[in-house]
C-alpha cells in the first residue's frame, strides 16, 4: 500500500478544499421553442430532443 511521503498540513488541505465550488449548469436554447434547457436533455417545455418529440406533451 502506498504511503504518503510527508504529512499534508491543515493549511494545504484547506487551500485545496477552498477551490471546490459548485457551478451553475450551462443553459442552452431549444431549437424548437427557444426555451432555456440543459444541454443533452429533452426540452421541458416542448419535449423535443435533436429535432424529434421524445416526450409526449
Amino acid at each position: 500500500m502506498a504511503v504518503p511521503k510527508k504529512k499534508m498540513s491543515r493549511s494545504r488541505t484547506r487551500q485545496r478544499k477552498a477551490n471546490w465550488k459548485v457551478e451553475a449548469p450551462n443553459a442552452s436554447r431549444c431549437p424548437q421553442c427557444h426555451a432555456a434547457k440543459l444541454p443533452h436533455r429533452a426540452c421541458p417545455e416542448c419535449g423535443s430532443y435533436r429535432g424529434r418529440e421524445v416526450v409526449p406533451s
